[in-house]
């Protein structure tokens, strides 16, 4: 029994010292410790490759901590410490987590009918098939109204349609998530800025607000906000001590796949290393992983135009990406994974890591103009491409390990491409025609 008892406490105290191995911040002023990333083992030379190709990618921020602390922290052009800057669709992942908060405190249940806090006629589904849609289906995207409409942003009755029984289907959809912040705020009698700033902001130092544009409500705050929320996520809603989402049932949820349907999709947070994932606007399942440059165990809030904050657990690593739409680079998963190659190689020794599959796939030049080369080291079967909406544009039948691809008449931007060998198996990636 004493062994026992000593071997509890020696575990207990392991477990203690791996919670406490992070740093926080101060809550007010500018204070934050930080690294040399000659310490970690990073070349300056690779340091400022990093920094070339953010400049180059019409980045205004960029931030990377370690165990909490900076360790690289620059801003672009005009924009500084202190400027502010829009989420975009990363701020998705603050309304997920007042919701945990909200659900925490009583006001709401993830699995209650929308039109519990909305009322009924929020949509033009009729009664029974507005009833099947939960605040849990406005967390995962599956509401099933239909994304088609003109203008997905649009969050009157009118613009909300029927497409397919809540949970059968997941889309991408701006309009149905906005209107968690009417759920958020009509169960909790506050309004969504004030909630933020009780239940988050004041906790962890967090600045900004959310503003309203359009049907839209768009978070903006400075850099370091985005690093103190990744931080937060890093230690399981927990800040210095301080269990501010005490929900760990729904922070699990939240941060593992939510739905069968997109499996790289939580509570409105991406997940790496899962075996598939959906895009955007697209009905189509691709294979492998969203970022293949990135770690498997990696969640990301992503943005429009490149708002980007990467959280890896089993790193102690966040960083973030504010900035415009890069013209160089389509701005979505390719971005994020482009700059994971770069961070992959900050160390003096580091080799760039290459897609984790068993089949070595070459797509060059990548980017490209007229003519895309596809090579590999099995042979293909059929060689499929798909536009950004996921709609098939070519289908080649071959039976060679190496195929010249005519893109000339393809418009610019990203395309994805499926592969299936011989032997059955398959492969996807992406490609730019510009």
């Amino acid at each position: 029994m004493k062994i026992l008892f000593i071997l509890f406490i020696t575990m207990f105290s392991q477990i203690h010292t791996n919670a406490q191995s992070l740093y926080f911040p101060p809550l007010t002023g500018n204070t934050w410790d930080t690294i040399s990333p000659l310490s970690l083992g990073y070349c300056q030379d690779k340091i400022d490759s990093l920094y070339t190709f953010l400049d180059s990618s019409a980045t205004k921020a960029f931030i990377l901590l370690k165990d909490g602390k900076i360790v690289l922290e620059k801003y672009f052009g005009t924009h500084t410490q202190n400027s502010l800057w829009y989420w975009a669709s990363a701020g998705k992942t603050i309304t997920a987590f007042l919701v945990g908060i909200a659900q925490q405190e009583g006001y709401l249940y993830i699995s209650d009918t929308t039109s519990k806090y909305l009322g009924y006629g929020w949509t033009s589904c009729s009664t029974e098939q507005e009833e099947k849609i939960t605040i849990w289906h406005q967390l995962t995207m599956t509401t099933g109204l239909d994304d088609n409409v003109s203008d997905p942003f649009c969050t009157i009755d009118t613009c909300l349609i029927y497409k397919a029984d809540a949970g059968s289907r997941w889309a991408y959809h701006n309009a149905p998530y906005t209107l968690l912040d009417k759920v958020i705020e009509n169960s909790t009698g506050n309004t969504l800025n004030n909630y933020a700033t009780q239940k988050l902001k004041n906790l962890t130092g967090m600045t900004g607000s959310f503003v309203s544009i359009g049907f839209n409500n768009i978070f903006f705050s400075n850099a370091r906000s985005m690093a103190r929320f990744g931080l937060l996520i890093l230690n399981k809603g927990n800040w210095n001590g301080n269990q501010i989402l005490s929900d760990t049932n729904y922070f699990n949820q939240m941060v593992n796949t939510s739905q069968e349907l997109n499996k790289s999709y939580g509570y409105l947070w991406w997940l790496n290393g899962k075996e598939s994932f959906m895009v955007p606007y697209s009905q189509y399942v691709f294979t492998g992983n969203f970022s293949p440059n990135a770690p498997s165990d990696m969640i990301a809030a992503i943005g429009k135009d490149g708002q980007f904050l990467s959280i890896v657990p089993s790193q102690n690593l966040v960083w973030l990406r504010m900035g415009n739409s890069p013209n160089n680079v389509p701005v979505d998963f390719l971005l994020i994974d482009y700059i994971w190659y770069y961070i992959n190689n900050l160390t003096c020794n580091s080799a760039t890591i290459s897609n984790n599959t068993n089949y070595l796939v070459e797509l060059y030049p990548n980017p490209t103009n007229d003519f895309l080369n596809v090579k590999a080291n099995t042979l293909f079967s059929i060689i499929e491409i798909y536009n950004s909406q996921g709609r098939i544009i070519d289908k080649i039948y071959t039976e060679t390990k190496e195929k010249n691809i005519s893109i000339s008449e393809f418009s610019n931007g990203i395309y994805f491409i499926k592969i299936l060998f011989l032997n059955g198996n398959q492969w996807s990636g992406k490609f730019i025609k510009k």
